[in-house]
This record gives C-alpha cells, sequence and structure tokens, in this order.
C-alpha cells in the first residue's frame, strides 16, 4: 500500500499527463455531487453570519470570518466549474443582514461554545462530503477539486480545534477503560 504523498503524486502526474487529453462528461454521481456541496457551503455561510451576528468575542468572530473567506473561495471555485460544465446552479439563501449582537435576546442568542461546536459540526460533514467527492469522482480534474477542498478544511480544523480546546468547548467522549486493565 503507498503513502499518502505517493498517492497524491501519483495523481497529479495522470492529471499533468491528461492536460491534452479530451475530457469526458461527469457522471451524474459527480455532478449530484458538486451541486450537494456547493448547496452545502452556502448554507454554512448563512449559520457563519448568523455567528457573527451574535458574538461579542473577538476570537470567534476572526475565527468566523476565516471560514466565510474559506467557504466563499470554494464556492466562487465551484460556481465557475459547475457553469463550465453547464451543471445548474442550486438556489441560495439570501445572505444574513448584520445585527448588533447586543440586541438579540439571551434565550435566542447562540453562546460562542454552540457557535464553534456548530462551525465544528459543519466542517465534519465538508470533510465527510469531500472524501465522497473524491471517492465517486473519475475525472482526475473534480479528484483534484476534492483534495484542495479536503486539504483547506483540514488546515481549518487544526485552528479550529486549537480555539476549542483553548477555551475547553472541546466535546470529548467519555473514556474508555477495557475491562480488567490496570487503571
Amino acid at each position: 500500500m503507498s503513502n499518502p504523498l505517493e498517492a497524491i503524486w501519483n495523481m497529479l502526474k495522470i492529471s499533468i499527463d491528461t492536460i491534452n487529453e479530451p475530457k469526458s462528461p461527469l457522471h451524474i454521481i459527480e455532478a449530484g455531487d458538486v451541486w450537494t456541496y456547493l448547496t452545502l457551503m452556502v448554507e454554512f455561510i448563512r449559520y457563519e453570519e448568523t455567528g457573527l451576528n451574535t458574538t461579542t468575542d473577538d476570537e470567534v468572530r476572526e475565527m468566523l470570518n476565516d471560514v466565510i473567506q474559506l467557504c466563499e473561495s470554494q464556492v466562487q471555485k465551484l460556481n465557475e466549474f459547475m457553469k463550465k460544465e453547464g451543471i445548474p446552479l442550486p438556489d441560495a439563501t439570501a445572505a444574513k443582514p448584520n445585527s448588533d449582537p447586543n440586541d438579540i435576546p439571551l434565550g435566542v442568542k447562540l453562546t460562542d461554545d454552540e457557535i464553534a461546536n456548530g462551525v465544528a459540526f459543519k466542517l465534519v460533514t465538508c470533510l465527510q462530503a469531500c472524501s465522497k467527492g473524491q471517492a465517486d469522482s473519475i475525472r482526475d480534474d473534480v479528484g483534484v477539486i476534492w483534495l484542495q477542498f479536503y486539504l483547506e478544511w483540514a488546515m481549518f480544523g487544526s485552528t479550529l480545534k486549537t480555539l476549542m480546546r483553548k477555551r475547553g468547548w472541546l466535546k470529548v467522549p467519555p473514556y474508555y477503560y477495557p475491562p480488567g486493565s490496570p487503571t
């Protein structure tokens, strides 16, 4: 079994070798994965906008701005790709208007812990979607897009985990001690 760097290198070599070859059309699952992921990204941005309207914490605001920038860059790349491939774009939810976090009642307002864990949950969903897209893709250019998105999420995830660990927001399942093991 090859190591991950070797697999990436082989994929890049294949991509370079097939630059001049005509591309086959996307199959239906590739098109569906791209469409679904774009919808996921747009809805994720709306959640992040809600978080920005809710929090007053500077570190959480910075994290939300970083993840919005990441999502918007992926949305732009997918929009261009889908237009080029003739895939209809999904209907997008309208952007959230800016509001003052201090005007939101406490029973409605998301806590910083809830915002960070919501982003973490959505990050896991995005990683899974990228993995599925990569597994479903036959065309190398589509596989490279999924790989790029996955790596972007993995890098962001390490930053998010650091913030969550620092603040005590990281949800940890109970520890498992096998029966009969020394404590």
